[in-house]
């Protein structure tokens, strides 16, 4: 608070009172001298009648104002009557925390109980969707606590979702499920070139229905596996149905995944369909299925994870940044009536591969040796009896590798200039 005082006469001073000997003596100013004269008892005011006095508040004071009452609780009793009491010093600490969360060092070794609500009081003030300090709170986690901010993650048609936070979905570790579907990112996107890091090993479902992929896309895929014995070791479901543009070629690539135990190549360009069924059921143990295995229906692919909220709140920020758009219609509407063709947009679907994949039919693969392998996954108990087929199997399977060694391990220049890229 600043005081501003005011004054017009600087002459008017008043009577002056001098102190001397005890007594107090007035100053004539007239007559230059001093007059041992006792004051007159008259009514005296400190300020003069000018004088004004103006109260200035800083903002600083209504910012912290407006804090205080953020560390209350407001309720209201059944009268009707307005209660509010203190909040807790815990929950005070973790709203500050959250609220500068992108600048903490590191979280290693920190709680998971603690970081949980640490992680739910950032979301809920909308700190990851930031673009900068969004990716930098989240890396934080991630690295602390991998599958626990996200185990799966579902970005089913979301393409806009893919180019929007591409750093912040590269950002996660230890997926266990990842669902691309329908997503059109083809052989060189950036986002499956990171799918063989070390980062995501982990994945064990995988989902890439109609993404324009190639042979050349799963060459790439497949070379640290391949090669190096590296990338996707624990892949069990991979889903590669309407892409039509991978061939038999590509389908030879796929034979490096030994522990794969759904796949699902409907809707490819398979020139030699009898061929490729009986080449997978002879090197890797899958059996064609008859019947739609339920591992590919999508009714058990979801987003799971401590930053399941933070997914939809990405998909809400890009629907959000879409909705300019709507006021266009009056320049459509002039554009139509005037002439010009109307371009309807309509959802990317896999239309282009229906005659394929009626042509080819369902081409779905499973191994017989897992129990309900076309229903949802469950925890492997091996016995007694499984363990000893598979040895045997993998007794056969290393003699079929070393007569065929020069097939499928024979390294061309473009393998090598590949691998060098890793």
């Amino acid at each position: 608070m600043s005081y501003c005082l005011h004054s017009e006469s600087h002459l008017d001073t008043g009577p002056i009172y001098v102190r001397e000997n005890g007594k107090l003596h007035v100053v004539n100013r007239g007559a230059g001298g001093v007059q041992n004269v006792t004051p007159k008892a008259r009514p005296f005011s400190l300020f003069s009648r000018t004088f004004s006095v103006e109260l200035c508040m800083n903002r600083e004071d209504d910012r912290a104002r407006r804090q205080r009452t953020d560390h209350f609780i407001f309720t209201y009793t059944k009268e009707g009557n307005l209660r509010y009491s203190a909040k807790s010093l815990f929950s005070l600490v973790l709203g500050y925390i959250s609220d500068n969360v992108d600048h903490i060092d590191s979280l290693i070794g920190f709680p998971e109980q603690i970081a949980e609500k640490l992680f739910s009081a950032a979301e809920a003030r909308q700190k990851f969707t930031e673009p900068v300090t969004g990716l930098r709170a989240l890396q934080k986690f991630t690295e602390a606590y991998g599958s626990l901010v996200l185990c799966s993650l579902c970005l089913r048609n979301r393409y806009l979702v893919i180019s929007e936070k591409l750093e912040e979905i590269k950002s996660f570790r230890e997926l266990t499920c990842l669902d691309l579907s329908y997503c059109k990112l083809g052989d060189e996107h950036e986002l499956l070139e990171h799918l063989t890091k070390e980062a995501l090993s982990s994945v064990k479902r995988l989902l890439l229905k109609d993404n324009s992929l190639s042979d050349a896309g799963l060459r790439r895929m497949t070379a640290p596996v391949r090669v190096l014995k590296k990338g996707f070791e624990n892949l069990l479901v991979l889903d590669l149905s309407c892409n039509p543009k991978i061939t038999d070629v590509g389908i030879g690539y796929l034979l490096s995944f030994k522990k794969l135990n759904c796949l699902d190549i409907s809707g490819t360009g398979l020139k030699d369909v009898d061929a490729v069924i009986k080449r997978l059921q002879t090197q890797i143990g899958l059996v064609h299925s008859k019947v739609p295995l339920k591992e590919f229906d999508h009714s058990n692919c979801k987003t799971e994870g401590w930053a399941e909220q933070t997914v939809l709140q990405w998909e809400q920020a890009v629907m959000e940044a879409m909705k300019p758009q709507d006021n266009l219609r009056s320049r459509v509407a002039a554009l139509h009536f005037y002439g010009k063709t109307r371009r309807i947009e309509e959802a990317v679907k896999c239309t282009l591969v229906e005659p394929e994949t009626k042509a080819s039919g369902n081409l779905q693969f499973y191994k017989e040796n897992v129990e309900n392998c076309h229903l949802p996954l469950k925890k492997e108990v091996a016995g007694s009896h499984e363990l000893k087929n598979n040895k045997k199997r993998a007794l056969a399977e290393q003699e079929r590798e070393r007569t065929s060694k020069q097939k499928h391990l024979c390294l061309t220049v473009e393998d090598w200039d590949l691998l060098n890229t890793y």
